[in-house]
């Protein structure tokens, strides 16, 4: 690799890894505020709270890296061109295949990693989150509620206690279940406590009474000395199925019958099957779309704001029409054609504009450069 490739590719790559972090950093804090709530009402630690607001990472970084490369992209032959870097190399005999190849090779690395995430990392996370999800759920009562506070878990569904003992009993526990509001029922007692067995979390009742509506006007009570609720019934549970974005690649690939058998659960796991397949090939969409906008040396009179702002214009609408035709493949399966279609052909598409401009006469582009 010459001198000049390597210092397009360091400054690319650079401003490439200051947009993915400046980017990433800031919408990651915006999430972390919306998860705040971990800190306060449902009282977690901060581990508890770096760990789900960590767990995030993966999905921006996957959705993001795309759009920084272009913003990288963008801001080195820009840069460059401002600079009349471009000018120089162009003039000295530097091959429109040796300047685009730094660019074509960082699109490559931000696609491969993009790829992995997509393939390999996001389900991981997804998993991970709606595991700690169903932790911080199932073990409500200790950080969850709060003494003398009125909590509800989930609609429907109450929780109070007086005050929490030193050995970590509870005193004056009320609860009332309306999840269904044919049976609503309340549970009043005088002392409770939490244990866990295989894996799963109890709360036992002592000397209480169980309250439920027979008819208008009329409630059954049960009194009782000892009586248990599971409480893994909180858990963020939907029919014991994974959701397809909790699930590996591979699973996606080779789906069980009885997904296949629910025609809405299908169509979400083929939807989510080409989501990670054709996602990161918007990472050389991006690169190509860029050095077609900018690859050209020009000089200042001629100026870069059309160009720049038509290659965002196009960027943003490959992406969308991309975004779009998934979408349409959970109820249209033949979407997936265009799914594939919309980045090959903006791959394609961009490659074509190069390869034409870089065939135009040498001469008319430093003539033109040199009257500056």
């Amino acid at each position: 690799m010459l001198i000049v490739e390597r210092y397009l590719l360091r400054t690319a790559a650079t401003a490439f890894a200051t947009g993915l972090v400046v980017l990433t950093g800031v919408i990651w804090i915006t999430q972390a505020l919306r998860q705040i709530d971990l800190l306060t009402s449902k009282g977690q630690t901060i581990l508890i709270f770096f760990a789900m607001t960590g767990l995030a990472l993966p999905s921006l970084v996957a959705v993001i890296a795309p759009v920084a490369l272009f913003a990288g992209v963008l801001y080195t032959l820009n840069k460059l061109n401002g600079d009349s870097e471009l000018v120089v190399m162009a003039a000295a005999g530097v091959s429109p295949a040796r300047l685009m190849r730094p660019m074509a090779l960082l699109s490559v690395a931000v696609f491969a990693i993009v790829a992995i995430v997509y393939v390999q990392v996001l389900p991981w996370s997804f998993g991970a989150v709606e595991n700690l999800t169903s932790f911080i759920r199932a073990d409500f009562i200790s950080n969850f509620a709060r003494p003398g506070a009125f909590s509800e878990l989930v609609t429907g569904f109450v929780f109070h206690y007086r005050e929490r003992t030193p050995d970590g009993a509870l005193r004056g526990v009320f609860m009332q279940d309306r999840r269904d509001l044919a049976h609503p029922t309340t549970y009043i007692a005088e002392a409770g406590k939490t244990f866990d067995k295989d894996g799963s979390s109890y709360l036992e009742l002592s000397k209480g009474v169980l309250l439920r509506p027979q008819s208008v006007g009329d409630s059954a009570m049960v009194t009782f000395d000892d009586y248990t609720i599971d409480l893994s019934q909180f858990s963020h549970v939907i029919n014991g199925v994974k959701r397809p974005r909790e699930r590996s690649t591979v699973e996606l690939m080779a789906p069980d019958r009885k997904d296949l058998a629910n025609p809405a659960l299908a169509g979400h796991i083929r939807s989510e099957l080409l989501d990670r397949l054709a996602s990161p090939l918007y990472a050389l969409v991006a690169g190509l779309i860029a050095f077609a906008a900018l690859g050209d040396p020009r000089t200042t009179r001629q100026g870069r704001g059309l160009a720049i702002g038509g290659a965002i214009l196009a960027f943003v609408v490959v992406r969308m029409l991309g975004i779009t035709a998934t979408t349409l493949t959970v109820s249209v399966p033949s979407a997936a054609l265009f799914a594939w279609a919309i980045p090959i052909g903006a791959i394609l598409g961009s490659l074509a504009m190069i390869f034409r401009r870089r065939s135009s006469p040498a001469p008319l582009r430093i003539q033109s450069a040199s009257r500056t």
